[in-house]
C-alpha cells in the first residue's frame, strides 16, 4: 500500500498540477469571466421580445381572446416601448467596427497539443497505478457475516413489481382521473394567456401523453405552433399545427376553437382563403350570436372579397 501512495505521490500530484495550472493562474485581465455588459445587446433583446409580444397580441385578438379596448391598449404601450428602445439604440449611435472585429486569442503553451498529451498520458498513468492498488491491496471483509456487496442476485428484485404510478411495459398509460385532467388543462390555459407559451405547450403534452387524442390539447397545442412559426422552421412548424387542428377535428368535428384557429392559420399563414372560409363557415353554424360569430363573418366577407 505504501508502493501505492509514493506512485500517486510521484506522479498524480505533478500531473494534477500541471493541469490545473491554467485554470487557476491569473488572467491577463485579472479575472476569470471578464464579461462585460453589452448595453446595445441589451437593448436589441429588449426590442426582439417587445416586437414578439406585438406578434402574439395581434393573434390573440384575431382570434377573439383580446377584446379591441384591451387591444388598441396594449398595442399602444408595447409601441412605446418599443419607441423608447429605438431611441436608446439611436443615442448609442451606430455600432463601432471594433465591436464586430474578431478579437485575436493569444494562445498559451499549456494548450499546444504535446502539453495536453503529457498531462493526459501522466494522468492515464496516475489512474492506472490506483487502480493496480486497489485491486492488489484491498479484498472484500468476510469476517462480518453479511453477504459481499454484489454477491445477492439482481433475481430478487421482483420484474413483476411496476414503480408506483407506471404502467407496465407494453400497455398504455394508465388514463388520469377527470378531475386532474381538468387541472392540467385549466393550467395550461391560464399560462397561454398569461404569455407564458413555453409552459403552456409543457403542459398539454403532459396531457397527450395520457390522452393522446385530447381535443383541447390538440387544439391549444397547434394554436402555440402557429404563433411561434416566425422563424426559419415557420413553415414546418404551420405544418405540425395544421395537423394537430385536423386530429382535434377527426375525433370531434363539431369542436368550434379548432375550427376558428385552422381557419386562422390556413388564412394567414397560408394564404388559403378556400380553406379558411370552409373552417369558418361551419364555426358560424355552431356558435350562438355574439361577438365572436360577428368578427368571424367579417372574416369570411374580408377572405371572398380577396379571392375575386
Amino acid at each position: 500500500m505504501t508502493g501505492v501512495l509514493l506512485a500517486a505521490l510521484i506522479i498524480g500530484v505533478p500531473a494534477l498540477a500541471f493541469t490545473l495550472w491554467p485554470l487557476v493562474r491569473k488572467s491577463d485581465r485579472g479575472a476569470w469571466l471578464a464579461v462585460p455588459n453589452d448595453e446595445r445587446e441589451q437593448l436589441v433583446e429588449r426590442k426582439r421580445a417587445v416586437m414578439r409580444t406585438l406578434r402574439e397580441l395581434e393573434f390573440e385578438h384575431d382570434a377573439g381572446h383580446v377584446s379591441d379596448d384591451d387591444y388598441a391598449e396594449l398595442r399602444a404601450r408595447y409601441e412605446t416601448e418599443a419607441g423608447a428602445i429605438l431611441t436608446d439604440l439611436d443615442r448609442l449611435g451606430p455600432e463601432s467596427p471594433a465591436a464586430t472585429a474578431p478579437v485575436a486569442v493569444r494562445r498559451s503553451a499549456w494548450l499546444h497539443p504535446a502539453a495536453l498529451a503529457t498531462a493526459a498520458v501522466l494522468l492515464l498513468i496516475f489512474g492506472v497505478a490506483i487502480g493496480v492498488g486497489i485491486v492488489r491491496y484491498t479484498e472484500p471483509d468476510a469476517t462480518a457475516g453479511l453477504p459481499v456487496p454484489g454477491s445477492r442476485p439482481l433475481a430478487e428484485l421482483s420484474p413483476s413489481a411496476p414503480m408506483a404510478g407506471a404502467a407496465p411495459s407494453g400497455e398504455p398509460p394508465r388514463a388520469l382521473p377527470p378531475e386532474m385532467l381538468k387541472g392540467m388543462l385549466e393550467a395550461a390555459r391560464q399560462a397561454l394567456f398569461a404569455g407564458q407559451t413555453r409552459e403552456a405547450a409543457t403542459a398539454y403534452q403532459a396531457v397527450l401523453k395520457r390522452d393522446r387524442e385530447n381535443v383541447d390539447a390538440l387544439t391549444h397545442l397547434g394554436l402555440i405552433l402557429a404563433m411561434n412559426a416566425d422563424g426559419p422552421q415557420g413553415s414546418e412548424l404551420v405544418d405540425h399545427a395544421l395537423g394537430l387542428f385536423d386530429r382535434a377535428l377527426a375525433k370531434d368535428p363539431n369542436y368550434t376553437p379548432a375550427l376558428l384557429y385552422k381557419g386562422e392559420v390556413l388564412y394567414r399563414a397560408r394564404n388559403d382563403a378556400p380553406g379558411a372560409i370552409r373552417s369558418w363557415e361551419k364555426f358560424v353554424t355552431l356558435v350562438p350570436a355574439g361577438d365572436d360569430r360577428d368578427r368571424v363573418l367579417k372574416l369570411i366577407a374580408e377572405a371572398k372579397s380577396r379571392g375575386k
